[in-house]
């Protein structure tokens, strides 16, 4: 396991430990050093709406100007749109300062290279090792190479542009009323602008961040209170964020939630019928439903899996020249159009489909039965080996028989937080209601026991 780096980048809370002014400031330097070239370089810096991006705004800026490097910011911009820009603006490298669906006290770094990918391990390895060791004496550019620092402008509006591009030009969004949900974060002026200007009625929520209300009951992760406007004001569609804009969850016009399962059922159903999915693959992950494999394979959609994070499902999509995949968390990516899971993006293709196809969210979400699916997220002290946790492996091989092919178990950590996360799916809840309660009380006691 790597010190700094986890499956998204960088991420931890705001002013401990790896998330401090002077690990980032090591950063900014790391960053400049790697990227770069024979000319001066650039790197893009984005952010979210946290109090804490400016205080390490400013620590990223510094150290990449120390080595030379000049720093090219756009303010709070969700990931995808910094993705977007780095290739578009010919940069050397793309930053977001985010921790995504993370609450505010929380904050993240992700890297883009110039062709708009998030680094590889090893490229991410040579970043943590620089930082570790401040290995950055050697490389120290005298007083006169110091680079600069710009404000961008036009990024929001570079971006807005962009995503209309994406969506048919014989089709609009008129006669459809959208309910949409920015979770007070980086889509919160961006998306209503999209949804707007393409002909939408939108009544926007979570638009008014203050650096901690990021994610705070609203967005993808917490969907009530936009189920609740969608019946309410009778919308066609909810359309909901997390703090990046990286991902979307939409809800039906009943108030009904469509997570990224049923939104890669739809979409993959789609392109496989107008002969735009690539190799007639789709890449998904451990974490999607097993309803939404038998779809695909009864469809004679070919399946490949990921480890879990956009950028494994990326990697493979790279791999197997594919374009289309995604987890049920509502990460898509689109690589047609984008480099990196897209949740705007996501949502226009979505209702692209649905006025393709004259039919209603609900209608879409219809399209396959999800296996009965139960997660856990359990608070640990430390990320220890899963063999360590005694009991936990010999009760997941029992299990296992038991379900007897009808069901699954998936235990990981996560790459983001200290949080130990267990998935179990069957056509038996009461069944798998019993077992993950009862793997979750060996995992509790155990760290009670040992702490």
């Amino acid at each position: 396991m790597r010190e700094l780096f986890g499956t998204d980048g960088i991420r931890g809370k705001a002013n401990t430990y790896p998330m401090t002014s002077e690990i980032v400031l090591s950063l900014g330097k790391a960053i400049s050093l790697i990227f770069r070239n024979a000319s001066q370089q650039k790197i893009l810096i984005g952010k979210d709406t946290r109090l804490s991006g400016y205080m390490l705004e400013n620590a990223l800026v510094s150290g990449i100007c120390s080595m030379g490097g000049d720093a090219y910011l756009v303010g709070p911009l969700p990931t995808p749109g910094i993705a977007f820009l780095t290739g578009n603006m010919r940069v050397d490298a793309g930053v977001v300062i985010s921790a995504s669906h993370n609450p505010f006290e929380d904050n993240g770094i992700k890297i883009f290279s110039s062709d708009g990918y998030k680094l590889p391990d090893k490229l991410e390895n040579e970043i943590e090792d620089l930082i570790l060791k401040n290995n950055f004496k050697d490389a120290i550019p005298d007083s006169r190479k110091i680079g600069r620092a710009f404000r961008i402008d036009d990024a929001i509006g570079r971006y807005v542009v962009y995503l209309k591009t994406t969506f048919p030009r014989n089709l609009d969004l008129k006669k459809l009323k959208i309910v949409i949900d920015c979770a007070n974060g980086a889509t919160y002026k961006v998306a209503p602008e999209v949804f707007y200007e393409l002909g939408a009625e939108v009544i926007s929520i979570g638009v008014e961040p203050n650096g901690t209300n990021i994610n705070d009951a609203c967005g993808s992760t917490n969907t009530r209170k936009l189920r609740a406007t969608v019946i309410s004001r009778e919308a066609d569609l909810g359309i909901s964020f997390d703090g990046d804009g990286d991902r979307c969850i939409l809800v039906d016009e009943n108030g009904d939630e469509i997570d990224g399962d049923h939104i890669i059922a739809a979409a993959a159903d789609f392109m496989k019928r107008e002969g735009s999915l690539k190799n007639n693959t789709v890449v998904l992950t451990p974490m999607s439903n097993i309803g939404l494999e038998k779809f695909l394979e009864k469809s004679g959609i070919n399946i490949v899996k990921s480890d879990v994070g956009d950028r494994y499902v990326v990697e493979q999509m790279l791999k197997g020249d594919l374009n289309f995949g995604g987890e049920p968390s509502g990460h898509i990516v689109f690589r047609d159009f984008n480099t990196t899971g897209d949740g705007i993006l996501t949502a226009l293709q979505f209702i692209k489909i649905m006025l393709r196809e004259k039919k209603k969210a609900s209608e879409l979400k219809k399209i396959f039965n999800k296996f009965p699916q139960l997660l856990k997220n359990i608070e640990v002290p430390e990320k220890v080996p899963l063999k360590a946790i005694i009991g936990l492996e010999k009760k997941i091989n029992d299990y296992e028989k038991a379900l007897d092919g009808r069901g699954r178990i998936f235990i990981r950590y996560s790459g983001t937080e200290k949080k130990l996360r267990i998935m179990i799916e069957g056509d038996d809840l009461p069944k798998i209601r019993n077992m993950i309660d009862s793997l979750e009380k060996t995992v509790r006691d155990f760290f009670t026991n040992k702490f």
